[in-house]
């Protein structure tokens, strides 16, 4: 029996097997640039950023690299946050998720997510391979996408975004891009090997279109 982290008991102290959610998620994962976010906004689906699930970096214990602290890394991300509160939407309906600043490495705010209904939400983030294992054992996983297009594009992409919003200073992001595209086939095979299906955004988006056809039918 697994542990009810919605701390409103009932449906997560069932076994399983006996759970029915109100909605299922869509993980969607991918290396930093791939195309998950305009994946994401273009389904008219509700989104979780799980992005937004960052500890500060106040936070003690954090993991560094070359003498900053390695956002890469999971270690840097609560997943316990994260997977609560795709459990309280799957089984409410509703969350109230953090908002999280990246250029200042801090949560600003929170907002209220509502389903409104719908039987499928997506939750979108580098890290969201790491919650396939977990929401399958929830019950309330619905599918998993690794989105993937060609390395240069996901180079130019990421880079272009992340100095249009400031997010670091040009020389690291740079280095870090360069350092991403590199390894961006190991990245794959990990995503891959978590349980996420390595897909283009348009087989993504058709295998949506079946999902949503046979849950509202």
């Amino acid at each position: 029996m697994t542990t009810n982290l919605t701390g409103d008991g009932a449906l997560f102290d069932l076994p399983p097997e006996e759970r029915e959610p109100q909605a299922r998620v869509i993980l969607v994962t991918g290396p930093s640039g791939s195309g998950k976010t305009r994946f994401t906004g273009r389904t008219g689906l509700p989104v979780v950023a799980l992005d937004d699930f960052y500890y500060d970096d106040t936070h003690p214990g954090l993991p560094r690299k070359h003498g900053i602290i390695d956002w890469d890394s999971p270690a840097c991300w609560d997943r316990q946050g994260a997977l609560g509160a795709l459990i309280k939407l799957a089984t409410t309906g509703e969350a109230t998720l953090p908002i999280y600043d990246i250029p200042t490495n801090s949560k600003v705010a929170e907002r209220t997510l509502d389903l409104e209904g719908s039987p499928l939400f997506l939750a979108e983030g580098i890290f969201a391979a790491e919650l396939v294992h977990l929401c399958r054992r929830e019950g309330i996983l619905a599918d998993a996408f690794c989105i993937s297009r060609p390395r240069l594009q996901t180079f130019w992409f990421r880079l272009m975004r992340d100095l249009d919003e400031g997010r670091k200073p040009p020389i690291p992001l740079i280095r870090r891009g360069i350092s991403h595209m590199i390894h961006e086939p190991e990245m794959y095979r990990d995503l891959e090997r978590k349980g996420a299906r390595r897909v283009s955004i348009v087989e993504a988006h058709e295998a949506l279109t079946q999902m949503l056809a046979k849950v509202r039918r």
